[in-house]
């Protein structure tokens, strides 16, 4: 597919900023391009190991003629910058643990209506699992998901911690890095679709998605990820936020 040409000019020169910082910073290898729908939105579900991986995730779609609409920390909007860069490429804030959340999966599920590729990041933090694969995801996707009855397409990231490490501060762009993305065929929810949206439907329906990813993520590395999937839920001392990482056992 072509580069998309946004309506937004914010849009244009985010992308344009973006696009020569991220070449600048990696040799990609792009892979799954074809699992894409011709038409019409979709959910773009990834894995989430360092905070640069919302940046080479949206290169990659909208390289792939996508223009993403990435949801986001409602934290990230208030910085004067960063904050700026978002709001005018009309990306999504969250609001973690409120009820306001609700309102964000509104606002994703109606730009998907519009047609757009909203691209979620669904374990919600970075994977604490101690080899990077990927954790039980949040249940955001799955509502989104079976609200809008759109495909999700599980997309797996590798090699973005060469260049900024899990909870890092200290960029390494010199040399540059190899970065292998790679989208799967659209996860399969159909049998989902009419039951209600209880706990158990919803957590299914990520557990499927998160299966998807973490498929494609095994593929890239060349290797089997371990079971079961770490929990972040049963390690809630996980939760807050750190400068470094601790070992972990898997449960």
């Amino acid at each position: 597919m072509s580069i998309p040409r946004p309506e937004s000019r914010m849009y244009r020169f985010v992308a344009f900023i973006v696009r020569n910082l991220m070449f600048a910073l990696c040799k990609y290898e792009w892979k799954g391009g074809e699992n894409f729908p011709e038409k019409g939105g979709f959910i773009a579900a990834a894995n989430h190991v360092t905070e640069l991986d919302a940046l080479t995730l949206a290169h990659y779609l909208f390289d792939n003629g996508r223009e993403p609409r990435i949801l986001a920390k409602r934290g990230l909007f208030d910085s004067p910058l960063t904050g700026w860069a978002l709001r005018g490429t009309k990306m999504i804030p969250v609001d973690r643990d409120s009820t306001k959340s609700a309102e964000s999966l509104k606002d994703a599920a109606n730009q998907l209506g519009d047609g757009a590729c909203v691209a979620i990041l669904p374990e919600g933090t970075l994977t604490r699992d101690p080899e990077y694969w990927p954790m039980e995801g949040k249940t955001g996707v799955a509502r989104i998901a079976l609200t809008t009855r759109l495909p999700v397409l599980p997309v797996a990231q590798w090699g973005v911690t060469e260049i900024l490490g899990r909870y890092s501060r200290v960029l390494k762009p010199i040399p540059r890095k190899k970065v292998t993305i790679r989208t799967g065929p659209p996860v399969d929810l159909s049998d989902l679709y009419d039951r209600p949206q209880d706990t158990a439907t919803l957590r299914e329906a990520t557990s499927r998605i998160m299966d998807a990813i973490t498929a494609e993520l095994e593929q890239i590395r060349g290797e089997k990820a371990p079971t079961p999937r770490f929990d972040l839920r049963k390690h809630p001392d996980y939760e807050a936020k750190m400068t470094t990482y601790p070992p972990v056992e898997r449960p």
